[in-house]
């Protein structure tokens, strides 16, 4: 069942409050859920004080029938791993409408590995890869998937579905296409149908940023040009202490061809034996988890000690919230040629050659087309 509330989050409007989960305290709220109907004593079963988030949808106040359906087929479906969301309720003043979310405390993905030293990544990811299954399963795609989407609160959540597009817009598809440009899939970027394989694209991504800790192309502006590179191979560098079986699933997610990266049980399957196997304390996986493990917690001590703002530092032009993006153009999307050496599960090419090889350069007519583009 749906459950409209109405009017009970007066006096706790967000701030400055775009499309982002890490919450500021204004944008707490505790509130009275209804359980059910006590039948024997004809009264709700009332659960008090319990904690919510609040998720403001930006100049939603004329939102359409379209988008408000879409919420209503989410919101109808249970999944675990993704995180519920009670309904919806609407400012009296401004008329845009904000979600009413299980609270999270330890943030978002980005946040949550900045500021922890968990060793449990294997099972994360896995967490991560289920929710996404039970997505693909419903017969729907994310459309949205970044680090700032996944949130931990005791365990990991997937937010946001179908929440990508602007809500106040009927037709988002002939203005172009909503997202995090670092987590988007080149054939998406070209205007391409959003797929399940796009999905597993943003997976990869996410799967290479938990595990490296480093923001995807935060030093870079994320631009035309950033796309066509996308389009032309490049992704982000590959951190050289991941497990090698690790690296191997990252490239299968992030391949240029949709047909090439696995499918979300495949991922859930894969993650859950690995965890199984980890979990043995035993075996290749365990061992090379355990070293991966030894370098992470030098590098969180090290950043301990260190400014953490200089962790978060990004380029200014580099945005990492959900916004319209169109480009035109942009390449047929190809694996860079600077990994054909490097097959998924081949045994003889380094690490260190994986950090290095994701770096495309763009010829002068590129450059020359995207100038043109701009003055037109």
């Amino acid at each position: 069942m749906l459950y409209i509330i109405k009017h009970v989050l007066n006096g706790y409007l967000l701030r400055n409050f775009k499309m982002s989960l890490i919450l500021p305290e204004e944008a707490l709220v505790k509130f009275i859920q209804l359980n059910g109907w006590d039948i024997e004593n004809q009264k709700w079963i009332r659960r008090t004080n319990y904690k919510a988030a609040l998720k403001s949808l930006d100049n939603s106040s004329d939102i359409s029938i379209n988008f408000l359906n879409e919420i209503t087929s989410y919101l109808q479906i249970y999944i675990w791993g993704i995180v519920y969301c009670y309904g919806i309720t609407q400012d009296p003043n401004t008329k845009d409408y904000m979600m009413v979310l299980h609270y999270c405390k330890n943030g978002n993905l980005r946040n949550y590995y900045l500021n922890s030293n968990d060793d449990t990544k294997l099972y994360d990811l896995s967490r991560i890869a289920n929710g996404l299954l039970d997505i693909h399963n419903a017969e729907k795609v994310h459309k949205d998937l970044h680090s700032g989407n996944i949130l931990e609160g005791g365990t990991m959540y997937i937010s946001d579905l179908g929440m990508c597009q602007p809500a106040n817009k009927q037709i988002v598809k002939e203005e172009g296409i909503y997202g995090v440009l670092p987590y988007m899939a080149p054939e998406v970027l070209r205007g391409y149908q959003y797929t399940k394989a796009a999905d597993i694209y943003s997976f990869g991504i996410i799967m290479n940023e938990f595990l490296s800790e480093e923001i995807p192309f935060k030093d870079i502006p994320h631009d035309h040009i950033l796309a066509i590179k996308i389009c032309k191979g490049l992704r982000p560098k590959i951190s050289e202490d991941i497990p090698k079986f690790l690296v191997d699933l990252i490239m299968k997610c992030w391949d240029a061809k949709a047909e090439n990266r696995p499918s979300a049980k495949e991922l859930d399957q894969i993650l859950a034996k690995w965890h199984e196997e980890y979990m043995k304390f035993n075996g290749e996986i365990y061992s090379q988890m355990s070293e991966y493990e030894k370098i992470r917690e030098i590098k969180f001590k090290n950043r301990s000690h260190e400014n953490k703002s200089e962790s978060i530092k990004t380029h200014p032009q580099a945005i990492y919230t959900s916004r319209l993006l169109s480009f035109k153009n942009l390449p047929e999307p190809v694996n860079s040629s600077d990994l054909t050496s490097f097959q998924v599960n081949s045994d003889d090419v380094s690490t260190n050659l994986i950090s290095e090889c994701f770096d495309v350069q763009l010829s002068e007519s590129d450059l020359n087309e995207i100038n043109q583009e701009e003055e037109i």
